[in-house]
Formats: C-alpha cells, structure tokens, sequence
C-alpha cells in the first residue's frame, strides 16, 4: 500500500493520466439533492456552494455554471463584447479561452506566453494592447499565477477588462491573494479533469459587483428570476436576451462533497507534486529537462506536473516509450495562433515562438488525487529511463 493509503497498481496494469475520485460525501449529498426534489439549477447545494467558492475568493459572487466554457460565455455575454471589439488571449490554452469571445463577433489577439510561468507574457502583452482591446484573458497555467499584476496594469492602461481563466488555479495565490480575484472577473472549471470535479461544471466569480446584475439576468435564460428568488420582485420577467448556463443542483451537491476536502485534496496533489520533483530535480540538468517552480510569494494549486524535455522531437520519443510501459503521460495545448480557426479569428498575424517551443516540449506526467506512491516511483523510473534512452 502506498504512503497515501492507495493500493498501488500492479506492475502490468496501466497507470492511467487521471482518475476522478470520490473523497468524501459526495454520494450522500448526491441521495440528499435527488430526495429534496430539487435537482434543477439555483437550488439548495448551489447556494451552499456558491457561498463556499465565494468564500474562497475575497466574498466575490459566484454563479455556477454548467461549464468553465458556459462561464467564459456568461463574461463575454455580460462585458457586453461584439462584433468591432478585440480580445487578448493567450495562444497557449484550451480552445474554449478564445472560442467564448470570438462567437460574440469579437477578434482575437494571440499574445505568446512567459517561459517560466507559462502564462501570458505581460511584456508581448503590452506591446500587443491597444484600445480596440475590450478584455484580456490571462490564463494561470497549472496553478500557478501568470504575471497577473503585470497584466492587469497593461490592461488597465487601455481600458481593458480582465477576465482570469482560472480553470487550474482554484486554491492558488499570489502576493497572499486568491487567483482569481485579481481581474472583474474570473471563472472556475469543476470538469473531471480539474481538482474539484462534479464531472461537469463550471463558475463566473465576479469580483466587480457592477456586473452581477446583468450576469444574473443572462444567466437565467434573460429573466431576472434571481431578483424574484431574492423577493425583490414580485415576478419575473424577460430582461435581455440570455441563455441557460446554470448548474444542476445535484452536480452542485457532488461539488460540496468536493469542497469539502479541500485540504485533504490540495495536501495530496501537492505531496504528489513534489514527490515527481524532488526526484528529477538533482539529475534534470543531465537528463535535458527543465522542471516547474513555484516561486516565494505564491501557492501552487497543485493542478499536474509537467516538464519541458529539451531536443528536436525528443518529447515525442519519450512519450512514446512512456505509452510502451503503461504510463498515461500525455502532451498539451496546441498553438490556437496556428490553428484554422485562430488565423481566420485573429484580428492579425500572430507570432508566438515560446508558445510554438513550449507546445513541441512539455510532457505531463499521470497526476490524480489518488494516485499511489508506489506508483508515482514506477513514473519516475519510467520517465528516467525514457530520458536516458533519447
């Protein structure tokens, strides 16, 4: 049994990249949801859990969502951003980044991402800005923040509002202060890939409250039933043109359980964390990698480990050796300035040549809450062993 009280696999047995797992109440709160008879969105566990989360964020307020990507939605809906404007994002990140505010007509504008943060570049960001620049959407790669007081001050310079995507970095902070609460707003994936998983969901974490009104309307289909919920209203009605992004009660239940681990959770993946590191740390120079920090001053969310692998089409070959001993290590994101749909979005031509190295070097290795120790040593020798090969 592993230090971690996980049965490790055996040897022949795949170690998979991710594993959603239950931590504690989440099946029981689950029963309670469905015998309360309240499974719809703004029930009684969405409450709970927006007043956890927003906990969590300096007392901003929360909206649940059926996805990070619904979120990211909702702020585009919500800025008021359209056809004219241009946003800021950076080409290393998941599609849904961009793909939330290119759908309001709005162009994108590829900003490339800083070596060791793997985050925005608030330098190539400031030089990227100007006003037609309506919003810049920092992402905080892995959990770690991404020159955010840096970007706020470029954006602030033009007027643009800031839009963290903190779909890694729940939990994480810089300077003594929760990411995601340093733009107007930011938004939270609860997917089951995430670190508090309710298998899908999401949530927009409005930190300024002159938007929440209206987030509240388009969030409701257009209507501002939530006034109504409140008693402020006698009845409601149909505001402004919304959509339906809210988040099942019952998913909303599987979340609290979730919550509710929290310490235990981030305590395992951070242990996890730096079991990988302190392992290659000594030999990384050597073996060709380059390993992730988390600076003083900030908290890691802990949200994977992952390492760039020096040498043309090496990260390849290891990969490949890695998939040949059972381990689910994989790669990530793929330049989106490169890709069909961002050259016909972006507003110009991009040039993001540390994207382009880092999306040809970066490797994650297997990273779940439950993964044994035994386990993450039979990464370790595995990768070692790819490495000394290549």
């Amino acid at each position: 049994m592993g230090t971690d009280g996980e049965q490790p696999s055996p040897a022949a047995t795949p170690i998979r990249f991710n594993r959603p797992t239950l931590m504690g109440r989440e099946l029981e709160l689950v029963a309670e949801a469905m015998d309360g008879g309240w499974t719809a969105a703004a029930g009684p566990f969405s409450r709970i859990a927006e007043q956890l989360l927003s906990d969590a964020h300096d007392g901003a307020a929360v909206l649940l969502c059926t996805s990070c990507t619904g979120a990211l939605e909702l702020a585009a809906m919500t800025l008021g951003i359209g056809p004219g404007d241009v946003v800021a994002v950076p080409s290393f990140t998941f599609p849904s980044t961009a793909s939330a505010f290119a759908r309001t007509g709005a162009r994108l504008r590829f900003i490339d991402i800083d070596p060791n943060t793997l985050g925005m570049d608030a330098d190539h960001l400031a030089e990227q800005l100007d006003h037609r620049v309506k919003a810049v959407v920092p992402v905080h790669y892995a959990g770690r923040q991404a020159s955010i007081e840096a970007v706020c001050a470029a954006a602030d310079r033009v007027g643009a509002q800031v839009v963290e995507d903190n779909a890694h970095g729940m939990f994480g902070a810089h300077g003594g202060k929760a990411l995601g609460t340093f733009g107007s707003m930011s938004t939270l994936s609860f997917h089951e890939t995430k670190n508090f998983i309710c298998g899908e969901g999401g949530a927009l974490v409005i930190n300024d409250r002159s938007h929440l009104e209206n987030a509240e309307i388009l969030l409701h289909k257009g209507t501002d039933r939530r006034r109504f919920d409140r008693g402020q209203v006698d009845k409601y009605t149909w505001q402004l043109t919304g959509s339906s992004f809210g988040l099942s009660d019952v998913l909303a239940a599987y979340l609290v359980g979730q919550l509710e681990a929290r310490e235990e959770i981030l305590g395992l993946r951070g242990l996890l964390w730096h079991r990988y590191r302190d392992a290659l740390a000594p030999r990384s120079e050597e073996l060709g990698v380059t390993l992730p920090e988390v600076p003083d001053g900030d908290v890691s969310a802990w949200h994977m480990f992952h390492l760039l692998i020096e040498g043309e089409h090496r990260r390849d070959r290891v990969l490949a050796q890695l998939h040949s001993a059972g381990i689910g290590a994989t790669f990530h994101y793929q330049p989106l300035h490169a890709s069909p749909a961002g050259r016909a979005l972006a507003d110009r031509p991009a040039h993001c040549p540390v994207t382009d190295a880092v999306s040809a070097q970066l490797l994650r290795l297997p990273f779940h809450n439950r993964l044994s120790s035994t386990d993450a040593d039979r990464v370790i020798g595995a990768l070692i062993d790819a490495l000394e090969r290549t």
